[in-house]
């Protein structure tokens, strides 16, 4: 077998470099996107993006014309990765290089360099880019509650995968469109309030160009800001496509591993794999599981996520352990609050 990229791989990075090219000589400019990390005492996880992007508009009308395009979600996905990209990375006056990979994505870990817990800021910048600072949030050593939730149909009414209607509400629909599932913004952040200083992480297979779009959502509807780990559309140097549930395996392989203290209670739905793959977790490592919330689909919501009015059961392969920590089902935030009080108060 040959050690070489998938072809598709190889082709979208040919295509890149030609584009990056011809955008450069057209005057668009170096970015880097930050995205929120996360970390503890011990390294923090840096993330972010580095992109060309269009210049600002110069005129009051164009500006409120690019802010009104922008709710298009087409607009998401208008900006080009940067390959390998050096990005220099600077913390309590500590600084070094690293590079970004193929897709132009900075995904790294670094020795925390005395971080306290809480919000903190590391500054990004590429020899062509202006400086921007990068979230973290670190998570305390004293801390061992927490909460992983998926986005799509979990806090957002997106009924997806399905192909078309997928596309539609990505690149057409305006963000001020999508609707928020009743009560999970109550829910998380009634929790988040009980353990102060706990983290929320959402683990989706949305792509990495949603991102500004979801953090404005959250804000508008109230959900709490956490690190997102999502994921990017396009040639793997595997295949053609990356794998859904493969992404949030290792995301929740490397949450486990990164704050091996916290444990997790785990937000799904039942339209698509989270059960299976939550259950899948909580056998392997079920120290690190609190309890696991799926939200269930209406019949119809069942038809729009996987063409079928049933719920997917490919958990088959499990086997049930008598220590598994317990599950709750409900239709929304608002059901499934009082089931999961009931459950995390008896330990």
């Amino acid at each position: 077998m040959s050690n070489r990229p998938f072809i598709g791989a190889r082709a979208e990075e040919v295509m890149i470099r030609r584009i990056v090219a011809g955008l450069r000589k057209r005057g668009w400019v170096e970015t880097i996107t930050p995205y929120t990390g996360y970390g503890s005492s011990d390294q923090v996880r840096i993330l972010g993006r580095v992109v060309l992007t269009p210049r600002n508009p110069h005129t009051d009308l164009l500006r409120a014309a690019d802010k009104f395009l922008s709710q298009r979600g087409w607009r998401n996905f208008m900006a080009v990765p940067i390959p390998l990209a050096t990005v220099s990375v600077t913390s309590m006056d500590q600084t070094l290089e690293i590079q970004a990979d193929r897709t132009g994505h900075i995904d790294v870990r670094i020795k925390n360099p005395g971080l306290p817990a809480g919000l903190q800021h590391i500054d990004l910048r590429t020899p062509d880019s202006h400086l921007v600072q990068a979230p973290v949030h670190v998570v305390s050593d004293e801390i061992d509650f927490g909460l992983i939730s998926d986005i799509d149909d979990t806090v957002i009414s997106t009924w997806l995968p399905r192909p078309f209607i997928a596309a539609w509400n990505s690149l057409v629909v305006t963000e001020q469109a999508r609707e928020p599932v009743p009560g999970m913004a109550r829910l998380y952040q009634r929790l988040l309030a009980e353990h102060p200083g706990a983290p929320i992480i959402y683990v989706s297979t949305g792509a990495w160009n949603t991102y500004p779009f979801l953090q404005r959502f959250f804000k508008r509807h109230g959900l709490p800001l956490g690190p997102l780990l999502l994921t990017d559309w396009g040639p793997t140097n595997t295949g053609w496509f990356r794998s859904g549930p493969d992404h949030k395996r290792i995301a929740l392989r490397e949450l486990a591993r990164d704050l091996p203290k916290v444990k997790w209670v785990m937000f799904g739905d039942d339209g698509q794999h989270d059960p299976s793959l939550y259950s899948e977790f909580a056998n392997l490592q079920p120290e690190h599981v609190r309890a696991i919330a799926i939200r269930q689909l209406t019949q119809a919501q069942q038809v729009l996520a996987h063409g079928t009015a049933t719920v997917l059961h490919d958990d088959d392969h499990l086997q049930w352990q008598p220590d598994a920590p317990p599950e709750i089902r409900g239709a929304d935030g608002d059901d499934l609050s009082p089931k999961l009080t009931e459950v995390l108060a008896q330990g």
